[in-house]
This record gives C-alpha cells, structure tokens and sequence, in this order.
C-alpha cells in the first residue's frame, strides 16, 4: 500500500486549499482513511476520518470548515480545507487502516499566513 498527498500549500487566512491523497495497492472504498496533521513542537493529532461506510467525524477545531470525501474511480481520498486559520499550519498526513496495519503518506506543508 502506498498513499501520495499533495495541494498543500502557502495561503492567506480565509481561503481554502484542497488535500489530495491516492492511494495504491488498495481500494479507498475498502478501508477506514483519515487525515492527521502535526504542527512545530506538537504532537500528531487526528484531523479527520471517513469508514468504509462513509460516515465522518472531525475534531472539533475544523468542523464546519474541513470536509473529508473520497472519490472511487480515481482512487483518491480529499480534504478540502476552507476559512484555514494560522492555527491549521502543519504537515498533513493521510492515513489508512487495512487488515489491521496503518500506513501515512508522507506529509504535504500547509501554511497559513495571518
């Protein structure tokens, strides 16, 4: 299994990126996937996470701003990330559950200006 991200990016606060994760060597529909993030000095904390039957839950930090979806057909799973603030800055990693084992991408850098 291997997951690329991307869209990560430099934005001013109150706009939006997009976070793209495909994934190979499984199916995205098949498994539990997430999004974690970690910012300097903290600990890796858990952003999102979509099951395999689509339900969703958010930290508390971006609901109402973050929405996690996953496309079948491409393979993909998104975070579409709207009204960031400073505070969003971070390494985001996606991550996905299969027969027990997690695996993470290797990070894209969100930067959020004030």
């Amino acid at each position: 299994v291997q997951l690329q991200a991307s869209g990560g990016g430099l934005v001013q606060a109150g706009g939006s990126l997009r976070l793209s994760c495909a994934a190979s060597g499984t199916i995205v529909n098949s498994n539990a996937m997430g999004w974690y993030r970690q910012a300097p000095g903290k600990e890796r904390e858990l952003v999102t996470v979509i099951t395999i039957g689509g339900a969703t839950n958010y930290a508390d930090a971006v609901k109402g701003r973050f929405t996690i979806s996953r496309d079948n057909a491409k393979n993909t799973l998104y975070l579409q990330m709207n009204s960031l603030k400073p505070e969003d800055t971070a390494v985001y990693y996606c991550t996905l559950v299969a027969a027990g084992r997690r695996y993470w991408g290797q990070g894209t850098q969100v930067t959020v200006s004030s």
